[in-house]
């Protein structure tokens, strides 16, 4: 094999597959880039047998081949090249030849053929949808995954799709993230569970533009993300998510709107004086137009007021403040409306059509010492 490319597009061909390499593995073969030059394009791949990536990239062919290269020194060697063009060639016996001016670099390869392809998918199923609205809804839900494989549905995010709608949901069992966009068409109804780490990896090789598209096509085992030049594969989690409807309710005691903006600020500063791996809570008094912020930990104390709009009853509530930082952050409207029921009950953030709820778990805290 041999071939000829500019480092820049090798540098972001291997930077895109490179996120489908495992950090630990007993395969060795799966610490592999896959340069594959076999037909008329340059292809790229990696796969750790849960997420797949395949990436073409622009180049000259001068010999065609197929050969297996350890990713982490060849991601370094490019990365360390200077920015110009590169050749790659490698003989029968799997020995890589890589020069780029004056530097050349002889490395071990593998053979291709014991590569783990990426499974073939028929793609006759599948719905369209702007790479900008994807990682947007990636974004914004993407926080509220459970981090333990303690109940693996916990860690991906159910897609949920009827008719030209497409439902996003994650939850850790202390809150719940729902987004709902709108799709240009209709479609057939599906529900699956995508793996956070697959769709973390996604955002990361998305362009966000509005105006490029993601082809993404469903099969029973198997979710596949199409743009660009890019193919992305991912394995899904089996089994039924959670009845999130029968989480969720409409019923509140206490509504209140506030400016968003305004109240992160408020909940940032009083995370001052929380230590990382402390629990205080942080404790809302709500009242007739006024809401007081408070929270006491062995660093102090902080009490400050803001401006509410509130109907329905005053209250008393705590809450882990990096839950409502982490939903707060990533919703785009100037002023949110909360609703509440009572101290013990889950507290709803979500706008009039519902394109986001998001659902925070109280703490408990000593009344008494507030």
């Amino acid at each position: 094999m041999k071939l000829i490319c500019s480092k820049s597009n090798l540098l972001k061909g291997v930077n895109i597959v490179s996120k489908a390499v495992p950090s630990k593995t007993t395969m060795s073969i799966l610490e592999c880039i896959l340069i594959d030059a076999s037909t008329n394009e340059i292809k790229l791949t990696a796969n750790d047998m849960e997420l797949g990536i395949e990436t073409k990239i622009e180049g000259e062919i001068e010999q065609k081949g197929i050969v297996a290269v350890d990713a982490k020194v060849f991601a370094e060697i490019v990365r360390k090249l200077p920015d110009n063009v590169i050749t790659i060639e490698s003989n029968s016996n799997y020995q890589i030849s890589i020069t780029c001016e004056k530097a050349n670099f002889h490395i071990s390869g593998k053979s291709g053929e014991d590569f783990s392809y990426l499974p073939y998918i028929e793609k006759n199923d599948f719905l369209c949808i702007s790479q900008f609205t994807l990682k947007e809804l990636i974004r914004q839900t993407i926080f509220s995954i459970a981090d333990n494989d303690n109940n693996k549905l916990m860690t991906g995010e159910l897609f949920e799709v009827h008719d030209s709608e497409l439902k996003v949901v994650s939850l850790d069992g202390h809150r719940i993230s729902i987004r709902k966009v709108e799709l240009k068409e209709s479609y057939p109804d599906r529900k699956v569970v995508v793996p956070g780490k697959s769709l973390q990896e996604i955002s990361k090789i998305l362009s966000g533009e509005v105006e490029d598209e993601v082809h993404i096509f469903f099969t029973g085992n198997h979710i596949v993300f199409e743009f660009d030049t890019t193919t992305v594969v991912s394995r899904l989690i089996e089994g039924e998510y959670f009845k999130i409807n029968q989480m969720l309710s409409n019923d509140y005691e206490t509504k209140f709107f506030i400016n968003k903006k305004e109240f992160l600020s408020c909940i940032d500063r009083a995370t001052l004086l929380v230590k990382e791996g402390d629990k205080k809570p942080i404790i809302f008094h709500v009242t007739d137009s006024n809401m007081e912020i408070k929270i006491n930990s062995q660093l102090g104390s902080m009490k400050e007021d803001i401006d509410i709009e509130k109907e329905g009853k005053d209250i008393m509530i705590g809450f882990n403040p990096k839950f409502l930082i982490d939903a707060l952050r990533v919703i785009d409207d100037e002023n949110i409306t909360i609703y509440m029921v009572n101290p013990k009950a889950p507290c709803y953030i979500r706008d009039e059509e519902e394109k986001y709820i998001y659902l925070i778990l109280p703490v408990n805290f000593n009344a008494a010492a507030v």
